[in-house]
């Protein structure tokens, strides 16, 4: 392009779309990471198919600390049907 050329729309880079795009791919990355790792862990672990296909589905979770299950507010009691909870 020479001085005074003309911009046409597709010189335009459209940086936002870009950018979601990018973060979209690596949500991926991370997430064929996480996934894989699980697998190879089950299969060391000798799992069955069912605990195989839980450990995957669930790899997105993370444990609770102490401190979540300690400090937390109950909204429901332990057991409603025990005598002094009704």
């Amino acid at each position: 392009m020479g001085t005074g050329a003309v911009m046409s729309q597709q010189d335009v880079i459209n940086f936002a779309a870009l950018e979601q795009e990018l973060r979209a791919a690596v949500e991926s990355e991370r997430r064929y990471q996480r996934e894989n790792e699980t697998k190879l862990r089950a299969v060391t672990n000798r799992v069955s198919y069912e605990q195989f296909r839980d450990l995957v589905l669930t790899s997105h979770l993370k444990p609770l600390e102490k401190k979540d299950k300690d400090r937390a507010p109950r909204s429901q009691s332990w057991n409603p049907i025990a005598p002094g909870n009704m």
